[in-house]
């Protein structure tokens, strides 16, 4: 909206002339989220918490120390991560570009399906909200909208194709196949990161290391220079979503300072949910899903440890982690809090750095 208030009204001034970069733009995105969250935080949290008199519910077969250290805590703080992303968006955003709407959206979408979520728990005063169904079914609704809207947009050669790391020339056509796909990446991108938020700042930080590496890849994709020499598949208008990237990432440093141990609030199915629908469909749109196994591969770890949980108990009665999702499984052995969200801070970073290796490696 800057951009296009700047440029058409006050055109001759060469200084307007920065509206018009990608990178400029991202980093006022960046700072503008972040000042959102930093003024909004307080009266926001002090809302919440007067709306919820006894906090997030707490699961009874949890660490014994979340009883006390994370009760009365107030939930839903992923509110004001989509307000911040939001507001941020819309004003350096180009607001004639499908991909930044679509990204947009979705990020809304799923995080009034988290938010409906959070309200059932907090009014059955349970750590169980909507039914697994029910929530499933809106997260594959959304999916297939932005399954087809994203195929609308992009480029016949690659819209329903499956690209990969490492091979420069492998594309495989889905065909129809890519709305299950779409569904798989999305959904369970969703849900990966909404089973890793359990601890204070486990999650915020690191859906910010894979925002900041998207938005490398997603600027990368779209540059009609840079996607031909690095050998990666062009995207045309992909790199806008470098600007919702970028609120993301603002939003995302703001939250954590409210987050941070002891958490003052938790993002909730509201924001967990947002954020990693948001980042299944980036990967989707720029065409490294497989980057985002990567890159993500903490949540990977986090929703494969629940799986295996699962199905290993139906099976044998037994279970393989003392409890799931994996970062339990440490806190039941006596690792500290902060010592489970730091180590796994690190593995999302040396993650990051192997994801961001397969640019060149082709």
């Amino acid at each position: 909206m800057l951009q296009f208030f700047c440029l058409h009204i006050f055109g001759d001034f060469k200084v307007f002339n920065l509206l018009r970069y990608i990178t400029f733009r991202t980093m006022g995105a960046i700072l503008t989220a972040l000042i959102i969250s930093f003024c909004l935080g307080k009266p926001i949290i002090a809302w919440l918490k007067s709306k919820q008199k006894q906090g997030q519910p707490i699961r009874s077969d949890g660490p014994e120390s979340h009883l006390v250290t994370k009760k009365g805590t107030p939930t839903m703080g992923g509110c004001l991560i989509l307000l911040a992303v939001s507001i941020s968006t819309l004003v350096w955003g180009d607001l004639a570009n499908a991909f930044l709407w679509i990204v947009l959206l979705v990020t809304l979408g799923f995080g009034a399906l988290g938010a409906m979520d959070d309200y059932k728990k907090l009014t059955k005063n349970s750590h169980h909200g909507i039914s697994g169904k029910t929530k499933l079914l809106g997260q594959t609704t959304l999916a297939i909208i932005v399954a087809y809207a994203s195929a609308h947009y992009t480029d016949a050669s690659l819209s329903h194709s499956l690209t990969f790391p490492f091979f420069k020339d492998f594309i495989v056509n889905l065909s129809w196949f890519f709305y299950p796909w779409a569904v798989l990446v999305i959904v369970g991108s969703s849900n990966a990161v909404n089973l890793t938020d359990g601890l204070d700042g486990l999650a915020i930080v690191p859906v910010m290391i894979c925002s900041v590496c998207f938005t490398i890849i997603a600027y990368l994709v779209g540059n009609h220079i840079f996607a031909p020499y690095l050998q990666l598949h062009y995207v045309a208008n992909v790199g806008e979503v470098c600007i919702f990237l970028g609120s993301l990432i603002g939003a995302g440093l703001g939250f954590l300072w409210f987050n941070a141990p002891p958490a003052k609030v938790f993002m909730g199915d509201t924001g967990s949910l947002a954020a990693g629908g948001a980042l299944g469909t980036i990967a989707l749109i720029t065409k490294h899903e497989f980057v985002l196994c990567i890159i993500g591969g903490l949540f990977v770890l986090e929703a494969v440890s629940v799986i295996l949980q699962v199905v290993y108990y139906k099976l044998t009665k037994k279970r393989i982690f003392l409890m799931a999702p994996i970062h339990h499984h440490f806190e039941k052995l006596g690792w500290a809090e902060s010592t489970v969200v730091i180590r796994f801070w690190i593995i999302a970073s040396i993650l990051a750095l192997v994801g961001l290796a397969t640019l060149k490696i082709r």
